[in-house]
């Protein structure tokens, strides 16, 4: 029950000790003076003992402590005015008003005290001598004028509200001066007396041990000092020959009365409801208070930043577990929270056959204790040993969910157990196989020690519980052998039963456990067929969260088997925002050209993820950059013309174009810097300088198979180096032997075919292979850097062309079928030297008179072809960069009767 601290063993039999402690308040603060410091922390049996015989313990009220608190500001506030303090003088004013109203409800008066009614007379007084002396004010400091002219509006405003007991002061000084020495007098007796010799107490001490009431196996003579409210209670279930039904009704209807209001302290209302479960009359009544422990306990904590404490959360769950066993012994009583409850439903004893309906809700008890462990590892500090300890208590979490989801699926409530579910796989579905058996290894440690030590304490006052209650449900959680069979059976409960928010978390998490297991191909499937991808966004902000999770873990995943092009696409989208830290919630981002208010910083803070949740972001970002180079290098060696055309990655484009600009580059130091050096390098073709520089990166050694994947990078370096070199300097051979180029990047003959092929295939190099000899033939069909031109050319004519037709549309209102541009419905092609190589274009697309092609640039391949596109053969001319020669459209306007073969120029109006 509740105890707000411990004396000496007793001080007298029951009766005295009612009558002595009935006015005083519901705590009080012990001192300890000590003749012989030897004995100052020593407890030893209370009577007859040699080593207590120096010391005399002192009882101080808690109403004498708060009026020595506010005499000791009165005090700083005389020394402030002998010095002209004004700033002082402030700080001690506000102290005293915060006192004041700690000192009126320990009083419990409406009255405030005769010592703060002289406080304000002297403070006034001295107030209008410092504005009066104006020459003194003019050599004040800046901060002690301005508390000064503070004071005169707050002293004003403050006097308002005892402006006739100050008046009273200043007529009659001498009345307040009495009531300030001669307060209570009855209670300095009182006083006296709890200030007796150690005898008197040993004496006490000695007749509780009588009663029982001491602790007998230790011999200390210490017991709980219980407060008024507290001593009501015992003498009100003293008797259990008087304890009723109604009796424990009526109490705990009292009690939860009295939950919330202002002055009734949380903690001592979970006790008060913890006493009464066990003078519970029914299984129903106690099952009812049960439920009101444990909201009354998730009060106890009302700041969302803070966290209930550890003891009362442990405690929480115990009880829990307690309302379980009840509901296992007695099927027939059913929790609902639904249904209107009889006010005597509860009144039913254990005999009863029927249906016994109590309020409750389990599950959104074991998501409210799921919410306060997160919140605890949110706000511990995860590199101290408390943090280490919290772990520890996920099997306390993981016990309560297993119970609570197979009572709901024994009682047919599967969309609760799908929900219990899910908290059950949130806790399993980041953990490696290493990190699930160490867990298993902790739960079945044996910690019932700490509950066998709580349950004594609870048991030490009061009468023994009405209504026992066995253990029934197991206090140890179960696992199977491998994480991924747990969360097969989970996952596979929440589709069935969940709801879409339940079962799109489920499948995240599922995802996310595959990826962490390298199976990429599962967890890729997962991903396309549920279609999260295209939802998420309308999806609440933690399911966003859990989403880029996932997907990080997937590019991970990707990159650890070797498919470097999967794993920039999952991990492209995350860094092209430079917020990754937000977007994993594994930090708040700051950025400079958007500030956050205080309730955004408030609400991102407690999205975050605790530190034993995070992915390594530095891991991250050298998969993603290393990705990057891989694809960016022989795509920018392939487009050296226009190297804007196609950008693989922009984030990696934006680093390499900062680092070039540089005058100086030094050693490389982080994770970008390496990637950095090592694109130069592999730019010039040299993969084992790139490869020296991926590979001193500390980072990889958070890889579990870190030497295999290293090779992997170690071979695609090699290819992409081998491709970057044919890109660049291709158009300088006229043939290559396949062993030089083999030994040329440390490859094999049929690795170095493979590459060569593909590109050959994919038409990215013009070759062709020569058999007898194992040489690649190359073909000079290579663009000059006026044809690269010409081509970009055409792609711009094309994008005004269409932009004319569109603003034509606009002005007169003529829009062609399906909402497309006219010149799209006729089907002419508005793309020019697509994919970087020449094209045959065709004219014939039913236009009266037009002409059957082009002549092109022959170029050294032998190939012909046209340049200008048939969009541009409509009534205009088109004049070829550099050559001299002008392109005319045939008869195009022939055969169209809608005019719409008229091209608006914008700063002429309309040709006709």
């Amino acid at each position: 029950m509740a105890s707000k601290f411990w004396t000496q063993g007793g001080d007298s039999d029951t009766e005295d000790e009612d009558s002595e402690y009935d006015e005083q308040e519901e705590s009080a603060t012990v001192e300890t003076t000590s003749a012989t410091p030897v004995n100052k922390y020593y407890s030893g049996h209370a009577s007859g003992s040699d080593d207590s015989d120096g010391q005399r313990r002192v009882v101080r009220r808690i109403k004498d402590k708060r009026f020595d608190e506010m005499t000791a500001t009165v005090d700083q506030m005389k020394n402030a005015m002998k010095i002209n303090d004004w700033v002082s003088l402030q700080e001690s004013f506000e102290k005293i008003n915060k006192q004041l109203g700690k000192v009126m409800r320990v009083t419990e008066s409406d009255k405030p005290p005769n010592l703060y009614i002289k406080a304000l007379v002297n403070l006034e007084d001295f107030l209008n001598q410092a504005l009066a002396n104006k020459e003194a004010k003019k050599k004040m400091s800046s901060s002690n004028a301005k508390a000064l002219n503070s004071m005169k509006q707050k002293l004003k405003k403050n006097n308002k509200l005892y402006e006739d007991l100050i008046n009273l002061c200043r007529e009659k000084p001498e009345l307040f001066e009495e009531k300030v020495d001669d307060q209570e007098p009855e209670d300095d007796d009182e006083d006296e007396e709890t200030d007796d010799d150690p005898e008197t107490q040993s004496e006490g001490s000695e007749d509780d041990e009588e009663t029982g009431k001491d602790d007998a196996e230790a011999g200390t003579g210490w017991e709980k000092m219980l407060s008024k409210k507290d001593k009501m209670m015992d003498k009100q279930f003293k008797d259990p020959s008087q304890i009723t039904w109604d009796t424990v009704n009526k109490k705990f209807k009292e009690i939860i009365a009295a939950r919330g209001k202002k002055g009734t302290g949380r903690m001592e209302l979970v006790e008060q409801l913890t006493f009464l479960t066990r003078v519970a009359k029914t299984p129903a009544q106690k099952l009812e208070i049960l439920f009101s422990v444990v909201s009354a306990m998730f009060d106890v904590n009302q700041s969302l930043s803070g966290h209930m404490p550890l003891n009362v959360w442990k405690q929480c769950v115990k009880n829990l577990l307690d309302i379980l066993d009840v509901l296992t012994q007695y099927p027939n009583i059913v929790v609902d929270d639904m249904v209107e409850i009889d006010e005597n439903e509860t009144q039913k004893g254990a005999d009863f056959d029927g249906t016994i309906r109590i309020w409750g809700n389990l599950v959104a008890f074991v998501e409210r204790v799921d919410v306060e462990y997160f919140k605890s590892l949110q706000v511990i500090d995860p590199h101290t040993r408390e943090y280490v300890e919290r772990l520890k208590d996920e099997p306390m979490f993981l016990v309560l969910a297993q119970n609570v989801q197979e009572y709901l699926e024994r009682v047919g409530d599967y969309k609760g157990a799908s929900k219990v579910a899910l908290k059950l796989v949130e806790l399993v579905y980041y953990k490696p196989q290493e990190v699930y058996n160490a867990m298993m290894r902790l739960a079945e440690q044996d910690n019932g020690g700490d509950a066998e030590e709580t349950k004594g304490v609870e048991e030490n006052r009061g009468p023994p519980a009405f209504v026992a209650t066995p253990e029934v449900v197991p206090r140890k959680p179960t696992f199977p052998e491998n994480s991924r069979s747990l969360m097969d059976e989970l996952v596979s409960l929440i589709y069935k039963s969940g709801d879409e928010r339940t079962k799109a978390r489920a499948m995240l998490c599922d995802i996310y456990h595959h990826a962490i297991f390298d199976e990429f191909s599962t967890s890729r499937d997962l991903l396309l067929m549920s279609h999260l991808q295209d939802s998420v966004q309308h999806m609440d902000i933690s399911t966003q969260i859990l989403f880029n999770r996932a997907m990080a873990q997937l590019g991970l995943c990707a990159f650890r088997a070797g498919l470097v092009t999967e794993a920039h696409n999952c991990l492209s989208e995350l860094y092209s925002a430079g917020r990754v830290k937000e977007l994993l919630a594994q930090g708040v981002s700051q950025s400079r050209y958007h500030e956050k208010t205080p309730e955004q910083e408030r609400l991102e803070r407690r999205r975050q993820m605790p530190y034993h949740m995070h992915i390594n972001l530095e891991l991250l970002e050298a998969v993603h950059l290393s990705c990057a180079m891989l694809l960016e290098v022989p795509n920018l060696a392939a487009n050296v013309h226009d190297a804007k055309r196609k950008v693989i990655s922009k984030n990696f484009r934006r680093l390499l174009e900062v680092s070039e600009r540089q005058t100086f580059t030094g050693p490389p130091e982080n994770v970008r810097d390496h990637v950095m050096a090592a694109t130069r390098a592999l730019r010039q073709g040299d993969f084992d300088k790139a490869f020296n520089f991926i590979n001193s990166l500390d980072v990889w050694r958070l890889l579990r198979n870190k030497d295999t994947v290293l090779e992997m990078l170690k071979a695609k370096i090699k290819e992409e180096a081998l491709r970057t070199y044919l890109f660049t300097y291709s158009s300088s051979y006229d043939s290559l032997s396949l062993d030089h180029l083999s030994k040329m990047f440390d490859l094999s003959e049929a690795q170095t075919r493979s590459i060569v092929s593909k590109m050959m295939i994919n038409e990215e190099l013009h070759a062709s292979w020569d058999q007898p000899t194992e040489c690649i033939v190359f073909n000079d069909v290579e663009h000059t850097r006026l044809q690269a031109l010409a081509f970009q050319f055409t792609e711009k004519l094309a994008i005004l062309a269409e932009n004319n037709e569109r603003a034509f549309e606009a002005r007169v209102g003529g829009v062609g079928s399906e909402g497309l541009p006219l010149r799209r419905k006729d089907g002419q092609d508005y793309a020019a030297g697509g994919g970087g190589r020449w094209q045959d274009f065709s004219f014939n697309q039913g236009r009266q008179g037009s002409s059957g092609g082009r002549t092109g640039y022959n170029a050294g391949g032998g190939r012909s072809s046209g340049f200008i596109s048939s969009g541009f053969s409509r009534d205009r001319q088109v004049r070829s960069g550099g050559s001299g020669r002008a392109y005319q459209g045939s008869n195009a306007r022939g055969g169209h009767n809608d005019g719409s073969g008229r091209m608006v120029n914008l700063n002429r109006g309309v040709r006709t």
